[in-house]
């Protein structure tokens, strides 16, 4: 069934639809009804406004393209299956939660809420304004997201992050299995309580990273006015310029550049636990 220029805004106005192809509708208006395309599946939407709350709950194999969810309209995908969406805008709250199988490319997305316990998830060519972004995920792949937050990637799992540029602060605590390369983070308290993390060729700036870590990884990366680093952390790094200050690291190997003399040198590096060795190039 095909559907076009047709305006919804009952509830559940196309509740349990399957085969379907909409395109340039509307989801608003006075009578604003929710659930539009609930307990659905083969669904397209295409050029289509969507202004109701939860238009796609429990649905598989749908796909969204060139469409824009408001403010107004929450918790747009929730407990769904197979999606794409594409170049579209993702501006509700709580915009995508507990799904499965999602691939997102070229989307606006602004949602406090963004993504939580959702697997095998990718985004690519994105941007993203959320407070707590993808919590609580697995088998996540980032690729050039451009990210505003505040306590990203909470609890992520088994997931990457490539070519991206990250503002957030304490963002990937308590993540396992999660690797970072070539991206630029700036944020507070990167990574505390984290479990094989993974950083390679990557920029992080902001005070107290990588606290309480468990085998923390670090390939040649640059920490910019990162002050009590490491603190009771396991890491190995290899970092391409100096920081503020060492603080405690719990065990590895920490090689960085030379900087400032042997008095300088012992007001950064705070070693006095720990079996953790420090190589200053």
């Amino acid at each position: 069934m095909e559907i076009e220029n047709l305006e919804y805004d009952q509830e559940r106005a196309l509740y349990d639809s399957h085969n379907v192809i909409a395109r340039n509708c509307r989801f608003d208006g006075p009578a604003d009804g929710e659930s539009a395309f609930k307990e659905s599946s083969d669904i397209v939407a295409e050029h289509c406004y969507f202004n109701l709350r939860y238009p796609f709950w429990h649905n598989n194999d749908t796909t969204i393209v060139n469409c824009e969810m408001t403010e107004n309209c929450r918790a747009a995908l929730w407990y769904s299956k197979n999606l794409i969406i594409q170049h579209s805008i993702l501006h509700g709250i709580k915009a995508v939660r507990e799904c499965s199988n999602v691939f997102i490319n070229e989307c606006d997305i602004v949602s406090p809420e963004f993504g939580w316990s959702t697997n095998k998830l990718a985004i690519k060519n994105s941007s993203a304004t959320s407070e707590y972004f993808l919590m609580n995920t697995k088998d996540v792949t980032i690729e050039n997201l451009n990210l505003t937050g505040k306590y990203s990637f909470q609890y992520m799992r088994k997931s990457s992050v490539m070519d991206s540029q990250l503002d957030t602060k304490d963002a990937f605590w308590h993540a396992k299995k999660v690797t970072i390369k070539n991206c630029k983070i700036k944020g507070e308290y990167i990574g505390w309580y984290s479990e094989n993390l993974t950083f390679e060729n990557c920029t992080i700036s902001g005070t107290q990273p990588f606290c309480y870590c468990k085998n923390l990884r670090l390939i040649n990366c640059r920490l910019d006015d990162a002050d009590l680093a490491f603190e009771k952390s396991s890491v190995r790094a290899t970092l391409t310029a100096p920081l503020v200050s060492i603080k405690n690291p719990a065990s590895g190997k920490i090689n960085l550049p030379k900087a400032g003399d042997d008095e300088g040198l012992n007001q950064i590096i705070s070693t006095e636990k720990g079996s953790c060795k420090i190589v200053l190039l």
